[in-house]
């Protein structure tokens, strides 16, 4: 059976398009509140699994904090102040940008990207959203003698130790490995399971990697994402809470309370993830920040239209 649709796209007051998926919000207790669509059936997480890769960096023993270790979970925008971390931190551990595998590639943000271009740079590895983590992982195992040239494979200590917190995190087994776009290994488990993750991040004891990686990522919002990225707006505004987005329309959110929630559009259309999280943050009785919730369809330059959650 075909998940519902969550999200629909309006033009000129007629229906134009549908996104089914499926989503799951969890209770102060982790109890299972809402569920829509299938949430036990595993997904790939996409990037919403930084902040538990992260959490495996420091595990293996590679001590980062702020600013620091927020990038390491980032899908950062390329802006000119993450880039320059990168390279501090490449610097900072003995590495260069040449040793990183994550491919070349421009800053994830439209705005940044125009000003890049226009100042006659190309496609570099570091300006790649996932930079910060490949940064982090190479440092990692650097720091353990573990093996440069093969910090991607799975086979890698660092990614059996990765797959451990994960597989803790979600309380369920990662029943697939696959290769995210950035070239790391991805982790599969469901949107109950990586809710889950997420509350258990921000629930951790104070001081151990789970909790350092939530403070880290709360604190400095803006390296986890940057300025004109929903993350980071909501990271601002909602004291204590806990947010990455992943490609192909996932998203995980988690609250101070123990409240968390997890979804993922089946057809991978990112522009349905604003409505969506916003719908599902009001009925989490959240107030989100202007723009989170609410998409303009365009017609000849001019708004005739909106993408709307419908759940």
């Amino acid at each position: 059976m075909s998940p519902p649709v969550l999200a629909e796209v309006v033009r000129s007051g007629f229906v134009e398009s549908r996104h089914r998926g499926s989503l799951v919000i969890l209770a102060t207790d982790g109890s299972v509140e809402l569920s829509l669509g299938d949430a036990t059936t595993p997904v790939f997480p996409r990037s919403s699994n930084k902040p538990m890769q992260a959490a495996g960096v420091l595990h293996a023993g590679l001590d980062l904090t702020g600013e620091r270790l927020a990038i390491a979970a980032a899908s950062h925008s390329g802006e000119l102040f993450h880039r320059d971390l990168v390279r501090r931190l490449l610097a900072e551990h003995g590495l260069d940008a040449g040793q990183l595998q994550c491919p070349p590639d421009l800053p994830l943000d439209p705005v940044e990207q125009e000003t890049y271009l226009a100042s006659g740079a190309v496609r570099d590895r570091v300006a790649m959203n996932c930079s910060g983590k490949h940064t982090a992982m190479l440092a990692a195992c650097a720091s353990r003698g573990w093996p440069l040239d093969s910090y991607l494979d799975p086979a890698n200590e660092l990614h059996q130790l990765i797959h451990r917190v994960v597989e803790e995190a979600a309380g369920e087994p990662v029943t697939a490995v696959g290769t995210d776009g950035c070239g790391a290994p991805l982790l599969a488990i469901s949107l109950t399971g990586l809710a889950r993750a997420f509350r258990s991040f921000v629930l951790a004891t104070p001081g151990s990697p789970e909790r350092r990686v939530a403070d880290a990522m709360r604190t400095h919002p803006e390296y986890v994402a940057g300025t004109r990225r929903p993350d980071t707006w909501l990271m601002r505004a909602v004291p204590g809470l806990l947010s990455k987005m992943g490609a192909e329309a996932v998203q995980a959110v988690a609250l101070p309370d123990g409240r968390a929630l997890a979804f993922k559009v089946e057809d991978g259309a990112g522009r349905a993830l604003k409505p969506v999280l916003g719908r599902a943050l009001d009925l989490m009785g959240v107030d989100t920040p202007e723009g989170i919730g609410r998409v303009a369809v365009l017609g000849g330059g001019r708004e005739v239209g909106e993408i709307r959650a419908v759940f």
